[in-house]
């Protein structure tokens, strides 16, 4: 692995950058930009990664269908035996669609609707992690109405500072996500006393892009020590779900490797009987997927240099919403000066940036890849200012595989109809 890059599959060679045995220019002439590229052999080695970590004692690794929930990257997990972790109707469609296994499906969330809790029940899920009371309620009477019993852990807000950015904290009192700590055992009992619901397990999950594995070692303290009384009340369970979070490097991070992460976590649970549950999402993709784009102008100025490139923010959301960092590479290495760009996109609007002060020796037509753009990137996407979606390809060894198509300006409005004048 070059130290240039956060992939393991990414190097540079004669014909530019290259992605496993792909060269990106190749990519970019038949599939054109932006486009999203992953590597297959990237992201077998990350659920592998988990996978070893793990070895020898009963777990369940879900990947978070959220940070990337392409069909093509699902597939590939699916392949591996891994679960699912899932917040929509609609994601639970995706990994059916992709040869996922409905019994190895989580369903997260705090807002589930009753078409959604329907669907899941009929699939047959793994679980559903509960958020509130009002919830249990509703699964209840829906699993009532669908002649079953709903298998079901809450998910425990612990009140940990996962010491994360802000916006992808998930496990403080201020969060809405899951139940307070001190609300956790009355709604246990009231959910074994459901005559509809099967009390399988608990759940917690602190936040994302985690560096450091002792808040959650933190977290599954309190978790274990609730566990232990529910237990002394005859309520046992048999899985302890402690989500994901793990983090990957962007910039200059350090983040611990998957075996160093889980060690501590797994010297705490020793040889208890229960099923482990991880739900990794950006560890999984984030380092195996980078964004394909073209600059379209270079446009110097007093005070900033500005690099347009065809991708914008509607493509990758990061930047604008959390002020993330993703490293830029330039396809083909030029001799030439570098100079200081702010790369920026085509959208209406000040927040369209990609990234900010990059030195980079360019000119216009020349490919950009973003890396570290495997999670939270094509998933968060939109068609803001009617802007057709990227393609999606994954690469294989040297063979590369459209597992996207790229939208059409009148895919965009196939669902719409003018009004009838007059």
């Amino acid at each position: 692995m070059s130290a240039e890059f956060s992939s393991p599959t990414l190097s540079r060679g004669p014909r530019g950058l290259m992605l496993e045995g792909v060269a990106l220019a190749d990519i970019a002439a038949r599939f054109g930009t932006p486009t999203y590229v992953y590597s297959r052999a990237a992201l077998v080695a990350a659920f592998d990664a988990y996978r070893h970590a793990l070895d020898g004692r009963p777990a369940l690794v879900c990947c978070a269908v959220k940070a990337n929930s392409n069909l093509g990257v699902l597939s590939v997990f699916a392949a591996l035996g891994a679960g699912f972790d899932i917040v929509s109707g609609g994601e639970l469609a995706r990994v059916l669609a992709a040869g996922g296994r409905a019994d190895r499906v989580v369903f997260s969330g705090a807002g589930k609707s009753r078409a959604e809790i329907r669907q899941a029940l009929r699939a047959g899920i793994h679980c559903f992690n509960v958020e509130s009371a009002a919830e249990l309620d509703r699964l209840d009477a829906l699993a009532a109405e669908a002649g079953t019993a709903a298998p079901v852990a809450l998910r425990v807000n612990p009140d940990v500072d996962p010491r994360t950015h802000p916006y992808i904290s998930t496990g403080l009192k201020r969060n809405k996500f899951g139940v307070a700590f001190s609300e956790a055992l009355p709604l246990y009992r009231r959910a074994a006393a459901l005559p509809h619901l099967r009390v399988r397990g608990i759940a917690c999950h602190i936040g994302s892009q985690l560096l450091d594995s002792a808040p959650v070692v933190e977290a599954a303290g309190k978790v274990l020590a609730l566990v232990d009384q529910l237990a002394a009340e005859g309520i046992r369970l048999d899985h302890i779900d402690l989500g994901g979070g793990l983090g990957i490097r962007y910039r200059d991070e350090t983040p611990p490797t998957v075996a160093a992460y889980l060690a501590p976590l797994l010297e705490l649970f020793g040889e208890r009987p229960e099923e482990l549950c991880f739900e990794p999402g950006r560890s999984l993709t984030g380092n195996a997927g980078l964004l394909l784009t073209r600059i379209e102008y270079l446009k110097p100025g007093e005070e900033k240099n500005f690099a347009i490139v065809d991708a914008a923010m509607n493509d990758l959301a990061r930047p604008a919403l959390y002020d993330a960092w993703h490293d830029v590479a330039a396809v083909v290495a030029r001799d030439l000066p570098p100079r200081r760009y702010d790369i920026v996109g085509p959208i209406c609007e000040s927040g369209d940036f990609l990234a900010r002060e990059r030195n980079l020796a360019v000119e216009e037509g020349d490919l950009l890849a973003l890396l570290s753009a495997g999670a939270y990137g094509m998933s968060m996407s939109s068609n803001y200012n009617s802007r057709p979606r990227a393609a999606e390809v994954i690469v294989d060894g040297e063979a590369a595989h459209l597992v996207r198509e790229r939208e059409t300006v009148e895919s965009l409005y196939a669902l719409e109809r003018p009004l009838a004048q007059g």
